[in-house]
């Protein structure tokens, strides 16, 4: 098999309707390579890599990821210099993936990106050990570790296998990640906002401005920015916020409640360059805000 040919047996392992898995209710035999698989009674270390490795994809068929990365990791422990032990490798990262045992995962995976850099299931490898991180985003609250964790990761897959099948996967993740930052961002933001902590909201929003400019929350940041100026009395920042807004996003409801707020106060969407937001409006009339 080539070296290729390991990723293709992942999916066929996992969409495979194993004929095997109906066989018997004893999960501790199945009917491997023509012979019964039963480690309770024979040893381990008698059956071949192969045979092990085929008892890993019994597992993985019967939906038993946990029971499939014992025997790939088994592999990697009885045959450690052998093809079969690279393939195991791959597998046991996929395996401890499906069972959601996201760290175990994460380190198969870069235990075979160390061993194997050059071989053509390294992309994949590294796809999952970003996926390690990335499909725990919504479990972290407020603590955004993980999510950089992921971002990391994802940047590697895109700049270092640029032209694998997971690049554009991790592409759209990448942008789906870094928008959960600025989410949070906003999330935070909002909650000092309502409880009248105006600087502390300011300080939010301007990280959403500042640096994560082509996110889907900019345009609110920009709005709460008028907001927060406006309550503290800061009508150059805000009038400054809502001349961004009306530039870049005139068309949303956004915009629309700022420039209400503003004309309520007998003030308008402006330039006032005394301010830090005169950077970023510098940067839009020139075309250059991303």
């Amino acid at each position: 098999m080539s070296r290729k040919g390991t990723v293709t047996r992942i999916i066929a392992a996992v969409l495979l309707v194993s004929t095997v898995a109906a066989c018997g209710g004893n999960r501790n035999t199945g009917r491997v390579g023509g012979s019964f698989f039963n480690p309770q009674e024979i040893p381990l270390e008698t059956y071949s890599a192969e045979q092990i490795f085929e008892r890993g994809e019994y597992e993985l068929n019967r939906r038993q990821p946990g029971e499939a990365a014992f025997y790939f990791s088994e592999i990697e422990r009885l045959y450690p210099y052998s093809d079969w032990a690279r393939r195991a490798l791959i597998m046991q990262a996929f395996s401890y993936h499906r069972d959601k045992d996201y760290p175990n995962s994460r380190s198969a995976a870069q235990r075979f990106i160390d061993f194997y850099p050059d071989d053509d299931d390294a992309a994949y490898a590294q796809y999952l050990l970003a996926l390690s991180y990335y499909d725990q985003i919504d479990e972290v609250g407020r603590d955004q570790g993980l999510t950089f964790q992921a971002l990391q990761s994802l940047r590697t897959v895109i700049e270092v296998y640029p032209d694998s099948e997971y690049a554009n996967s991790a592409i759209l993740k990448f942008d789906l990640a870094f928008d959960h930052l600025a989410g949070k961002e906003m999330e935070i933001g909002r909650y000092y906002l309502r409880r009248d902590h105006y600087t502390a909201a300011i300080n939010r929003f301007r990280v959403v401005v500042e640096d994560f400019q082509t996110t889907t929350h900019t345009a609110e940041a920009l709005h709460r920015l008028v907001e927060a100026y406006l309550s503290l009395g800061l009508n150059h920042e805000a009038q400054t916020a809502g001349a961004i807004l009306g530039h870049n996003f005139q068309s949303t409801e956004w915009y629309e409640d700022s420039y209400k707020l503003l004309t309520g106060q007998g003030l308008e969407p402006a330039f006032f360059k005394d301010n830090w937001l005169g950077a970023i409006y510098r940067q839009t009339i020139k075309g250059e805000w991303l």
